[in-house]
Formats: structure tokens, C-alpha cells, sequence
């Protein structure tokens, strides 16, 4: 039995107690599925890739397809090779997909399967591609094999041809499909034609029609991701999942980029959308700066009920560095902030934000888990917890409202279709927040002060 009432909270190197994250193959899924009429693929066990698809269909309430070259005990000899080959051809003979995307497990990659002279040697139908990359489950997470599918995508694809495309390259990162809604929205108000990359827009959270498209409308199209060496700039947002990405395209077809914060709250929603003025040369046209003004309106507004308020914060390491930001925009006071990614990046990020708003006696880290979460939160307690579902024990426990926000959410339903990002996003954001809290007092306080009209 753990201990959770222990004041010492010693630190473990070798051992994670309820993760903050997943593995990378979930990532490369992911971002396959925003690549139109791709077919991801698993390089490894069935029981791999149903794990896989289950985590992202239980995120998203949606169907997320994926295929798998099925080890048995003979491939974990001999090695994949055949498997991949009678894969690739049922697969193309079945779901006829444009291109299947290929991804490794701890399996395929511990026997040192080397997919790109498989690949060399598969017999294709016309029109037809296959791409690959290398996503052992046993390093990184989640976003590292989001930002590999990228690049594995740009490196089989992508080339500089001299032709300009007039248009901007976006890397939105991992976000949900209403964000990625609400990143193009901002793009076209801002007059920027752009290619989203991935987007996962109108794939998973395509409309109930009454009739099943195996592969919906949405999607990054093949020959976008082939035109992204010739865009006239790249805009990659989240500065953990984007910059290697972002140096790939720029190092093979010298495309400029800009790295930002994802665009959550109000600073760095400012931050994207001068980028977008910077690409267009118009100005922020009025319809945006009204609704940056109702959102600092509502925060002043709030102010009272947020400020001072401590927070935990945890999830992925982009959007809890931008909730990080919006709460201190708010007043409040991010006590606890980490991330199951093991990226130092992070750490010195959010650490920068405690200096710039004068936030003291804060924690961050990166390679973190729930565990050590909640051990700090019994020692010194908080007001609210915003994270992925996996943080409602510690909720519970504590008795802490809390917010869901992140990946993955598998308790609640319609979050991927709403955005966090923008200023749209960041009203819902407070919304929710303020919320909370006030449930919270309404729960809590006193018979006499129920009824006080706040």
C-alpha cells in the first residue's frame, strides 16, 4: 500500500506512478489521421495498435482508424518484413487509402526493423504511397511521435520546386479538431491563405450524415504536404511539439519559420495573430480586437473570484504552458505545473512565466507524474486542478474543483469540438474556470451567504 499522507516526497528516476502521459505511437497515430485518406499503420502487435486507436476514440467519441502488420511469435524472430508486405497489399486492396502511414511499437523497434528498405521493397499500385517513422514506445511520448509522423510525412513528401505557393505553412500542434477550427478562422479573418498541418478538422469530428465515409472530407491533402517547401513562411505553434518540425522543413527546404506558444489566453493569442499580420501586411481587423476585448472584459470582470486563487495545472507540455499563461493573466497562482514529457524545455518555459508575472513559491517540472501531483497538493492544497481526465482521483480526493482540459478527456463528451485557443477559446477557458470556483463556494459556504447575489 502507497503511503500518500508522508510530508518527504522523495524523487524516483526509475519508476513513474500514474503517468501524465502515453506512448509515442498514439502521437503518430494522431497525426496521420490529419493527412486526407491516410491509412496510419502500426509496425507491431494487434494488441498495440487496439490500445492505440482505443485512446484516441475514447477522446474523441469518434472512430479512429488504423491497421497493423499483427506480430505473432514468428515476425518477433525473424523480424516484419513479410508482415508489412501482405499488410501494405490487403490494406490498398481493401480501404484503398491515398497513403499508409507507418509507424513502429517497442516490438518492431527492439528487433531493429529497418522500415526504409522494407518500404524500398513494396510492390504499389499506381498513385499509391507509403511513408514511415520511427516512434520506439519506450522513449519520449505521445508529442515526440507526433512531431516524428510530421517529419517522416515531410521527408517522403515534401520537396522546394521554386514555384512559390503563395500560401503560409501552420503547424498547429496537438490540439483538438476546434481548435484547429478556430487557428483557421483567426487565419482567414487575418486575410493568410495557409495550409494546416496536420488537421484533423472534418476527420474527427466529422458530421453525422446517416451515411459512414470510411475516410471523411478532412484532412491535410498529399500534395499540400508536397507544396510546404514553397510556402512563403511557416507558423508553428507550441514551442515543445513544433520546433522540430519546423527546423526539418526549414533545414531541407529553407522555409523561415516563426515559433510560438500555442495561442491560449491572451498574450499568446496576441502573439499569433501579429504573426498572421506580419505574413499578410493588413491590419488586425476589428472583428478580432472585439473579441480580445470581451475576453479582457470578462477576466476584469471575474477578476475577483480569481485572483490570488492557486491552481495545478498538468497534461500535455504546450497547452498546460498556455492554461499556465491564461491563469496568470487571471491573478491566479499556478502553484504546481508539470508534464509527463521529458523535455527540460518545458521546465525553463514555465519557469519564465513565474518570473515575468512575479509568481513565487512555484513548482514545475517536466517527467513528471500524478503521483508526485498529488503528494505535493496534500502538502500544501490548492483552489483548482485543470488537467486530463486522469487527475479526477486527485480531484476527488481533495475535493478540489477541477477542470478538464487536454488530452485525453474520456469522461466528458463534446471538448474536442470546442477550442481553448484564441480568444473564443479563452472565454470558454474563464468560463469554465470561474465556474468551478463559484460551485465550489456554493457547495461550501455558509446558509447565510447562499443566498448573497454575487
Amino acid at each position: 500500500m502507497l503511503d500518500m499522507t508522508t510530508k518527504d516526497v522523495k524523487v524516483r528516476e526509475a519508476l513513474r506512478v500514474n503517468p501524465c502521459k502515453t506512448c509515442q505511437p498514439v502521437g503518430a497515430m494522431y497525426a496521420a489521421l490529419g493527412v486526407a485518406k491516410c491509412m496510419p499503420h502500426s509496425h507491431g502487435s494487434q494488441g498495440c495498435c487496439s490500445y492505440h486507436r482505443t485512446v484516441l476514440s475514447r477522446h474523441f467519441k469518434e472512430p479512429a482508424i488504423a491497421s497493423s502488420s499483427s506480430f505473432t511469435e514468428g515476425a518477433s524472430v525473424f523480424g516484419g518484413k513479410s508482415n508489412l508486405s501482405t499488410s501494405a497489399k490487403n490494406i490498398f486492396d481493401m480501404y484503398n487509402p491515398d497513403v499508409i502511414a507507418v509507424h513502429t511499437t517497442c516490438l518492431s523497434e527492439t528487433i531493429g526493423d529497418d522500415l526504409s528498405s522494407f518500404i524500398m521493397d513494396l510492390e504499389l499500385p499506381d498513385g499509391k504511397l507509403v511513408v514511415h517513422t520511427n516512434t520506439p514506445s519506450y522513449v519520449g511520448s505521445h508529442i515526440n511521435g507526433f512531431f516524428n509522423m510530421m517529419i517522416g510525412f515531410m521527408n517522403y513528401l515534401t520537396k522546394k520546386t521554386g514555384t512559390p505557393t503563395g500560401k503560409t505553412a501552420v503547424f498547429p500542434g496537438w490540439v483538438n479538431p476546434g481548435d484547429i477550427r478556430e487557428l483557421k478562422r483567426i487565419a482567414a479573418q487575418m486575410n493568410v491563405p495557409a495550409v494546416f498541418f496536420p488537421d484533423q478538422s472534418g476527420v474527427l469530428d466529422a458530421p453525422m450524415t446517416g451515411r459512414y465515409e470510411f475516410y471523411p472530407e478532412g484532412g491535410t491533402t498529399l500534395d499540400e504536404i508536397r507544396t510546404l517547401g514553397d510556402s512563403d513562411g511557416l507558423i508553428a505553434l507550441g514551442e515543445i511539439i513544433g520546433v522540430e518540425p519546423a527546423e526539418a522543413l526549414n533545414k531541407k527546404c529553407k522555409v523561415p519559420y516563426t515559433l510560438l506558444p500555442l495561442p491560449v489566453g491572451v498574450a499568446y493569442t496576441d502573439q499569433y495573430v501579429l504573426a498572421l499580420r506580419k505574413q499578410s501586411r493588413t491590419e488586425v481587423p476589428a472583428a478580432l480586437e472585439e473579441e480580445r476585448g470581451r475576453l479582457v472584459d470578462l477576466m476584469l470582470d471575474s477578476s475577483q473570484y480569481t485572483s490570488g486563487k492557486k491552481v495545478a495545472i498538468f497534461g500535455d507540455p504546450d497547452i498546460v504552458i498556455g492554461l499556465t499563461s491564461l491563469a496568470l493573466e487571471m491573478g491566479m497562482v499556478p502553484k504546481y505545473v508539470i508534464t509527463g514529457t521529458p523535455k527540460e524545455e518545458f521546465t525553463r518555459k514555465v519557469t519564465e512565466l513565474f518570473e515575468k508575472y512575479g509568481a513565487t513559491d512555484c513548482k514545475a517540472k517536466a517527467s513528471a507524474d500524478l503521483f508526485e501531483l498529488h503528494q505535493w497538493i496534500k502538502n500544501e492544497p490548492v483552489d483548482l486542478l485543470i488537467g486530463s481526465t486522469y487527475g479526477k482521483q486527485i480531484a476527488r480526493a481533495e475535493d478540489i474543483p477541477f477542470i478538464r482540459a487536454g488530452f485525453p478527456v474520456l469522461d466528458r463528451y463534446g471538448g474536442p469540438l470546442l477550442p481553448v485557443v484564441g480568444y473564443n477559446g479563452g472565454v470558454l477557458l474563464v468560463e469554465k474556470i470561474v465556474g468551478a470556483l463559484l460551485d465550489k463556494f456554493d457547495r461550501t459556504c455558509a446558509e447565510e451567504d447562499f443566498e448573497i447575489v454575487l
